[in-house]
């Protein structure tokens, strides 16, 4: 219970902090996650960089991005549209949520959260009072409060339904649908990390450079992202998810693109330009500092 309590509390002050001066919860956050202060003034690691870019930076074109149901437009213009997930749906309230409208399976979830997806693989015997509620919930939270990330807070929330992706139809066996997450600096990708048998508690884990060599030493294994030993083989997609991630992260200092793989077909999953809010603690220090090296901070993207 006192431990319970004390969480409930720093989280509070946390978001009153964010609401107020969220770049001063950007330096506290950093420094509970890495223990020395965050260098403001010449950036050097990937966390740096990024938190640079969110206060530093011009970020009109953020909350679009991030946005999980504005981005497919993003990606239509991009001539990228065959790669999107059918969406079945979009709501402004949980209240117009369409459920007869809906097919037996899908996968719903709000704009602007993070992990907040419900899976729905049987409509007949869910409780729609009880996720209605949920999503109304989930509406009413700012989420860029939380991890000092401002852009999340300029997004509009709605909710979104999609088709649901058969994770038994992909090249290797993983309990959840696999993420392969594009790391790209100006329209050049640089490594895939991939995330697979994802569970609420945790998630298996592997980094690969482009030519799908293993780089187990780049990263740590935490309680949430354990690094696996397990053979995963190259997708069949790769170069298309690196051709049209490298058109999406374009004019972007750096960002992540995340892809899933179905029947040996690429589908786009959604843009992140700040990774882990920008507190990626599973990689090592060199593997950071690498990633940093690759993002090019000057004048013209400072505010």
């Amino acid at each position: 219970m006192f431990k319970a309590i004390k969480i409930y509390l720093r989280d509070s002050i946390f978001n009153i902090i964010g609401r107020t001066n969220p770049k001063m919860l950007a330096g506290i956050l950093y420094k509970r996650a890495f223990k020395r202060p965050l260098n403001w003034d010449n950036p050097k690691d990937i966390n740096e960089k990024i938190n640079w870019l969110k206060f530093n930076s011009d970020t009109s074109k953020w909350p679009d991005l991030a946005d999980k149901y504005k981005v497919r437009e993003y990606v239509r213009q991009c001539g990228l549209e065959d790669m999107l997930i059918p969406l079945y749906g979009k709501w402004d309230r949980a209240e117009d949520i369409d459920w007869d409208t809906l097919p037996n399976e899908f996968v719903m979830k709000t704009n602007h959260g993070s992990g907040d997806a419900f899976i729905c693989k049987d409509k007949q015997s869910i409780d729609k009072v009880y996720w209605t509620k949920y999503f109304a919930k989930l509406l009413r939270e700012k989420f860029g409060y939380k991890y000092a990330e401002p852009h999340y807070n300029k997004i509009k929330p709605c909710v979104i339904a999609e088709k649901l992706m058969d994770n038994t139809k992909q090249a290797f066996t993983s309990s959840s649908i696999a993420d392969y997450k594009i790391w790209c600096f100006d329209g050049v990708p640089a490594y895939i990390w991939i995330c697979y048998n994802r569970t609420k508690h945790s998630t298996d884990v592997k980094l690969f450079d482009l030519d799908w060599n293993f780089h187990p030493e780049y990263s740590k294994s935490i309680p949430h992202y354990v690094l696996s030993d397990e053979q995963i083989p190259r997708p069949e997609s790769l170069d298309r998810m690196l051709e049209a991630a490298s058109i999406l992260s374009k004019g972007f200092p750096e960002l992540r693109v995340d892809f899933y793989e179905i029947d040996r077909k690429a589908y786009f999953g959604e843009i992140t330009l700040s990774s882990a809010s920008g507190y990626n603690v599973f990689y090592t220090d060199e593997f950071l500092r690498i990633l940093g090296d690759k993002v090019s901070l000057n004048t013209k993207q400072s505010k």
